[in-house]
């Protein structure tokens, strides 16, 4: 069984960054990400982020966003996976970076989903 990443963010810059960041902490973690609107603005795009869903190697997600549409968004494109994919309520960078440097050391779900709880949005 292998976790990837998959980051949603309005701001396609702030997806790329936040990946960007935990790539280099977590080289070998799949970690996929899509942001911004179909047409490259300011928003959330369900099909962007279905496209990073199913571009993401891993057997099972852990997924992350940043505003209220991105996380609608993600939920719809959760439905249509083919993986099992798990969004966190968590602050983006934050649970993103935490939970690429986790699983690229080995850890499992649950002590991820433990980690991650201190961060969660309330």
């Amino acid at each position: 069984m292998t976790y990837g990443i998959v980051i949603a963010s309005h701001v396609a810059d702030i997806a790329r960054g936040v990946a960007t960041l935990a790539q280099q902490a977590a080289p070998n973690v799949p970690i996929t990400f899509a942001g911004g609107t179909d047409d490259d603005g300011i928003g959330s795009s369900m099909s962007k982020i279905s496209a990073a869903i199913d571009a993401n190697t891993a057997d099972e997600l852990l997924a992350f966003y940043d505003l209220g549409s991105a996380k609608m968004n993600l939920d719809m494109a959760v439905e249509l996976a083919d993986k099992p994919v798990h969004v966190y309520d968590v602050a983006l960078i934050e649970g993103a970076y935490s939970a690429a440097t986790l699983i690229g050391a080995g850890v499992d779900l649950a002590a991820i989903e433990a980690q991650l709880q201190p961060l969660k949005i309330k």
